[in-house]
């Protein structure tokens, strides 16, 4: 698979958060890489901010929080396109939900570990 196939399945994946979710979503912006840190290479997403929860009237003029997905750990873990679609749409709506404030293990406990 292609750097730019793969940007699009994040794409697409970024398409199907229900409207409601992604008009809450602030000052957050979606990056593809091809491979995470070197101390983490297994790491198929990363979210870097502050989350909507944390935020106070301290929040302004900040930099945008990032979320990154990684393309080489996720081909390297799945065995098919459709193992590709399916991981890519879990860790996009994994790296949001940090995004709102939803911690790892309740992540795991929804099916999104």
């Amino acid at each position: 698979m292609t750097r730019e196939e793969f940007e699009e399945l994040v794409a697409e994946a970024l398409d199907r958060i229900p409207p409601e979710l992604t008009r809450l979503m602030d000052n957050v912006a979606v990056f593809v890489e091809d491979e995470p840190p070197a101390q983490d290479p297994e790491l198929l997403g990363l979210y870097e901010g502050t989350p909507l929860t944390e935020r106070g009237e301290w929040y302004a003029g900040v930099l945008p929080d990032r979320i990154t997905i990684y393309l080489g750990p996720t081909l390297r873990m799945c065995a098919s396109r459709e193992d590709v679609v399916a991981e890519t749409e879990i860790t996009v709506v994994h790296e949001i939900a940090h995004h709102f404030g939803i911690d790892d293990a309740r992540l795991h406990a929804l099916g999104y570990g």
